[in-house]
């Protein structure tokens, strides 16, 4: 049916993480800007290494302990 297939793709992980659609939806927004802005400081250290010497290992670290935080046991 079609609610079945709502919450199959829409409904079950976000209730399995303890989260409406629309917060684990603002979680993973905000998670996929901060590895865009590892991904580009990490681009540009390859320019420049000088520039962004620690700023994408920084970022992933930080997004790692925060997704980890996140996990029901």
């Amino acid at each position: 049916t079609v609610m079945s297939k709502v919450d199959k793709y829409f409904l079950n992980h976000p209730r399995s993480v303890g989260e409406t659609y629309m917060e684990h939806q603002g979680f993973a927004v905000a998670v996929s800007l901060k590895l865009f802005i590892a991904a580009t400081a990490c681009l540009i250290h390859a320019l420049v290494p000088a520039l962004f010497e620690r700023t994408a290992s920084r970022i992933v670290r930080d997004v790692y302990f925060v997704t980890q935080k996140r996990r029901v046991p």
